[in-house]
């Protein structure tokens, strides 16, 4: 039993007191057993913060001053620091595109983890925000107390571990409920998020935060699985897909696409040819570092248009029609788009350029584009080759 677990306690044994005789008695045991924690403080100095049973109590909502010197920590007084904190979190959803609920549900479950702090200590090797633990894949300590990185990762998952987006029907089920499903405390506890709704709403209020805030897409936005160094899969969706240069080509797009056996005509803004000359000349050195977790978009505006129209890369897959659809086939035409299974619920789609190279984001580097070999998903990230399909985009906007 850790601090936390302590101040749960003491609280929830406020309850017991009752009317009649039986009040002296338990007023005084309560009395006993709060000095009781001020002498377990000094047994457990390296405890986590946590938040109590009832929604607007408990460590972190009030406006004492302390000074705290904890990594990536904003300065002032504790409410400061969590409205600091409040505003970075819903940058990241909303970077994300994700709706203000999402923040709401994050917010409820930093105050019960930490109290909205970036705490530089925790239960075994948790720190941070949300108390992710490095052992546990959440990244390096020096990343976890990046409180940005600490919020994408709650949001989107981060290794092993699955985020708020990978949890089914967040977007309806009660808030409590998901953020538990997420955390995964002792049962006991699980009914202790919902408790700080209420606060965590008028915390967002002062930080100018929207929770009304409609998101981009629902559903898992993307995962990134891995830190920018590594060589695990960063699995991309539509996130952003309106803000990219889609000028239309100079011959006016469409034209013929066959594979040598079928031949689809297609209305794309820009032709194949074009297509394929945009994607190799905003490769490499000519890249710029806008298309992270961005694939499907990256294909929709390689061929000239704002949005796909479709939220994840291995959905478009399903998307175009049947007799596109080439399962398993290693041999696309140029200009063909080619998908894997990652494992994760986006997947990955990139443009074939012809000569076994594609063009795609993030595989060498985070957020930019570069050519590479068709198998280096495979053999860098683990993922499943599932086919190719002409370049259509049915909801293509």
């Amino acid at each position: 039993m850790d601090e936390r677990d302590i101040t749960r306690a003491a609280l929830q044994a406020t309850g017991i007191i009752k009317k009649g005789a039986q009040a002296k008695f338990a007023v005084i045991a309560v009395i006993v057993f709060v000095i009781g924690l001020l002498v377990m403080g000094l047994m457990f100095p390296g405890g986590r913060a946590g938040a109590a049973n009832c929604q607007d109590t408990g460590p972190g909502t009030g406006d004492s001053s302390t000074s705290g010197n904890d990594t990536n920590q904003t300065s002032g007084s504790i409410r400061q620091r969590q409205i600091g904190y409040t505003k970075t979190i819903d940058s990241v959803a909303e970077k994300l595109g994700l709706p203000g609920r999402a923040t709401l549900i994050a917010l409820m479950v930093a105050m019960q983890e930490s109290g909205v702090d970036n705490l530089t200590y925790g239960d075994r090797d948790s720190v941070g925000l949300f108390q992710q633990r490095p052992s546990a894949d959440w990244g390096t300590k020096a990343q976890i107390l990046t409180p940005a990185f600490a919020a994408e990762s709650f949001f989107v998952g981060r290794g092993t571990n699955g985020g708020l987006v990978d949890m089914k029907g967040w977007e309806t089920k009660p808030m409590g409920e998901v953020a538990a499903d997420i955390q995964k405390p002792d049962e006991r506890y699980r009914h202790l998020y919902a408790g700080h709704e209420t606060a965590m709403r008028k915390l967002a209020k002062d930080a100018g935060v929207n929770l009304e805030r409609n998101g981009r897409a629902t559903g898992n936005t993307g995962r990134s699985t891995a830190s920018p160094s590594s060589g695990a899969p960063v699995t991309s969706a539509n996130t952003g897909c309106g803000t990219g240069n889609s000028a239309k080509g100079k011959g006016g797009g469409g034209g013929k696409f066959s594979d040598g056996k079928q031949t689809w005509t297609l209305n794309n803004p820009r032709s194949v040819t074009e297509a394929i000359q945009w994607a190799k000349d905003h490769a490499g050195s000519g890249s710029t570092e806008e298309w992270y977790q961005r694939c499907l978009a990256y294909t929709a505006i390689v061929y000239g248009w704002n949005a796909s129209g479709v939220n994840y890369a291995i959905d478009h897959y399903s998307v175009v029609p049947k007799n596109m659809q080439h399962d398993g086939d290693r041999h696309p035409p140029p200009g063909a788009l080619m998908y894997w299974d990652t494992g994760h619920r986006a997947g990955h789609i990139a443009v074939y350029l012809g000569d076994n190279k594609v063009a795609s984001n993030d595989i060498l580097r985070k957020g930019y584009i570069d050519i590479v070999d068709a198998e280096l998903f495979e053999t860098k990230w683990g993922a499943k080759y599932i086919g190719w399909t002409p370049p259509s985009f049915p909801h293509g906007s």
